[in-house]
């Protein structure tokens, strides 16, 4: 009878997300745990416009306020990180230099805190990956220190666009943990485990979770959903990223992930009559948490190009750096690009 239940229950999550309309701002994020501590997370950024994304180092030593108002929580990054920006007012994705890797992806159903209602500091949702790869060195730390909620997240509206910021935030390191971070109802919900490797956009992870048994029972070389929604491409990129060869070439593990990450982009101007506003794949990260390499691709240059941040200088006197990516990052770059970055004053997070 359990059994049963248990099965009625996944068919009707199932059921639930197929009834959704493909999503017109979509990512998906995939983290690949292989043999001898190799652990690799690839996400995609999906986007109906540019995004405007640069490629930014940031040493320790920075003084960080969180952009909220009088209220604001305030900090000095212990860590320093390489980050993709968006529009150049926000974090969207980066790694810091202890492995850390952090990604923000959409997600309609979020609901923050009233921050006028809550006695905590403040802290702009432009900023939020960003405390995290400035503070913590591992997924542990992160959530241990953030599950008390020191700080009450709040949205602005996205640059551009008459509607507010709805973002969750995955977490991942080098030992392969991972974490998912959401506000439901106004709640901070944490999902921490190694075993959460894939996120997408909606629905709420606890739903994702449930759509992964749901295929998992299939099996991926029977049958996998083929659409652009985020059910699909979750559905893809967890049966892909544990299908994977575990090789101990370095090479072949990052051409691996990426080949995973490639399978659940979207085709870049896609649209239908009745979806005009569909996302393109804008461009697609892969960090090697190992051996601290961070790759970029844009969807629109024919290279993949790297950072190497062992060869970057993070110490609290090191200037910040900019990798200018260009419009629709259409500017091209070529191997190890850590001696492209040219020093620049940083960017002012997006605040209230």
């Amino acid at each position: 009878m359990k059994s049963l239940t248990r099965s009625l229950l996944l068919l009707a999550s199932l059921w639930a997300l197929l009834l959704q309309p493909l999503s017109t701002d979509a990512c998906t994020r995939a983290v690949f745990l292989g043999d001898n501590g190799e652990v690799i997370t690839a996400r995609s950024m999906d986007w109906k416009t540019d995004v405007g994304t640069n490629l930014w180092v940031f040493p320790r030593g920075m003084h960080r306020t969180g952009e909220a108002g009088p209220g604001s929580v305030t900090w000095t990054s212990k860590y320093g990180s390489v980050i993709a920006s968006a529009y150049d007012v926000a974090t969207t994705d980066g790694m810091n230099e202890k492995g850390l890797v952090a990604n923000v992806l959409w997600l309609v159903e979020s609901k923050y805190p009233d921050s006028n209602a809550s006695k905590r500091p403040t802290m702009a949702i432009s900023i939020w990956a960003q405390y995290v790869l400035d503070n913590f060195a591992t997924v542990e730390q992160a959530v241990n220190a953030l599950q008390s909620e020191p700080f009450t997240v709040v949205t602005a509206s996205v640059p551009g666009e008459d509607r507010l910021a709805t973002l969750h935030l995955s977490l991942s390191d080098a030992t392969g943990d991972s974490a998912i971070f959401e506000y439901v109802n106004g709640r901070q919900v944490i999902h921490h485990d190694r075993k959460y490797q894939v996120m997408t956009n909606s629905p709420l992870f606890e739903q994702q979770l449930a759509l992964e048994q749901y295929w998992r029972q299939i099996g991926g070389t029977t049958f996998l959903p083929g659409t652009n929604r985020a059910s699909d491409r979750f559905a893809r990129a967890s049966f892909y990223i544990n299908a994977i060869p575990r090789t101990e070439s370095p090479e072949i593990l990052v051409a691996s992930v990426f080949s995973v990450i490639r399978n659940v982009s979207v085709p870049y101007g896609i649209n239908t009559p009745d979806e005009p506003n569909i996302s393109s794949t804008r461009w697609r990260t892969v960090a090697d948490h190992k051996r601290l390499l961070y790759f970029f691709e844009s969807a629109l240059t024919p290279n993949t190009f790297w950072v190497n941040l062992k060869d970057i200088d993070f110490s609290p006197s090191a200037k910040t750096l900019k990798l200018d990516l260009g419009p629709h990052q259409t500017h091209t770059f070529s191997g190890n690009a850590s001696k492209d970055f040219k020093e620049t004053a940083p960017f002012k997070f997006l605040g209230l």
